[in-house]
């Protein structure tokens, strides 16, 4: 498996735990989108970890092209 495909399953495992943790807890915007829910907080940094991970697999997927990103 390459670092690309590590990359996308680790998101895919991130995505089904927020699921199951959004059906049976509900999710407050709050614990989302800010750090304010306490680091032992199962979305703590989920937001920020998602978005690097989602970022590396980009990058990954333009070097293979040979491409650059637009930012």
């Amino acid at each position: 498996m390459s670092d690309k495909q590590k990359l996308i399953q680790e998101m895919l495992e991130m995505q089904k735990k927020f699921i199951a943790y959004e059906q049976n807890n509900g999710v407050d915007a709050v614990d989302y989108f800010t750090d304010n829910a306490g680091p032992s907080h199962e979305l703590n940094q989920y937001r920020q970890k998602y978005a690097e991970l989602a970022t590396k697999v980009v990058d990954m997927a333009h070097a293979e092209k040979g491409s650059q990103r637009n930012m």
